[in-house]
């Protein structure tokens, strides 16, 4: 935890937090980038106009993600346990989420030019994105790293540097969008599996995600130095906040699931061809009756 001078240089004075403004000018310009690269693409090809449910998705995380990293939240997160896990389940898993499903790749897909767009098309084929967007490796980095933080002396030793608490949302933005598009991002994404597959990934994330907060409530190797209270208040959320958002990510999933059906022969049809085929085996070759030698 930050300790109390510290956190009291981020909330006294009369004008907002240190990087407040920067921060919110961020997002605003990052919101108002994909609102002109959706236009544009509605005006470079008008029949394949750029769904709104996108866009709205993709400013609901970056609201989510402003939720998280300023006021009242931010200042809550270095003073309460609970505070720092409401802003972790913002930032690492509902505005990953939300951005994920907004398509930014592909807008830009639809939106660079041809010969930019291609050199984009040929980095997400490379090597390091493959070996990055395989289910088990978003897996561990999004959902392994919470017995690190929580269950080690990590995390008091992050959240005392200067540094640390940046770093820490860096990873959970990151690992959370990674996480979200290898298992329903609309955005293309090499060797991506198959449905069930994907959804055994997400059941493991689920048990893996409960497991862990159920170990910070009962205090179990916990290395987070807070009142108990405040313990069992994050890992409360962290517990039912997680399910929320995974579940959220397999509907998402879910609805990208169209499996392939075999084309069923009619039973009419089925017994014909079955009579024909018989009809034939009984005709000789020589087109005789059979009755002939």
């Amino acid at each position: 935890m930050i300790p109390p001078h510290a956190l009291a240089h981020h909330t006294t004075g009369t004008g907002p937090p240190p990087g407040v403004m920067p921060l919110a000018g961020a997002l605003l310009a990052a919101g108002a980038l994909y609102v002109l690269g959706a236009a544009l693409a509605r005006h470079r090809n008008p029949a394949a106009d750029w769904s709104r449910w996108r866009t709205a998705s993709f400013l609901c995380g970056l609201a989510l993600l402003g939720a998280a990293l300023l006021p009242p939240v931010a200042s809550l997160s270095h003073a309460d346990f609970r505070g720092h896990m409401l802003q972790h389940l913002l930032i690492g898993m509902y505005a990953p989420l939300a951005l994920v499903l907004g398509a930014p790749v592909t807008l830009l897909l639809r939106t660079l030019p041809v010969r930019h767009a291609r050199r984009l098309a040929r980095l997400l084929r490379g090597r390091c994105v493959r070996a990055f967007a395989r289910p088990a490796v978003a897996l561990l980095l999004s959902v392994g790293t919470l017995p690190l933080l929580y269950l080690t002396p990590l995390y008091p030793t992050v959240t005392g540097h200067p540094l640390g608490h940046p770093l820490l949302h860096l990873h959970f933005l990151l690992s959370g969008c990674l996480f979200a598009w290898v298992i329903a991002g609309p955005d293309p994404a090499p060797a991506r599996p198959g449905v069930p597959a994907r959804l055994v990934v997400l059941g493991v994330a689920v048990a893996a995600h409960a497991t862990v907060s159920q170990m910070i409530y009962a205090g179990l190797f916990l290395g987070v130095p807070a009142p108990p209270e405040q313990i069992q208040g994050g890992a409360a959320l962290m517990y039912y906040g997680g399910d929320l958002a995974e579940l959220l990510l397999a509907a998402a999933l879910v609805s990208t699931w169209r499996p392939t059906r075999r084309p069923r022969t009619p039973p009419g049809r089925w017994a014909d061809a079955r009579g024909a085929t018989r009809a034939t085996a009984r005709t000789p070759a020589s087109g005789g009756t059979g009755t002939d030698r």
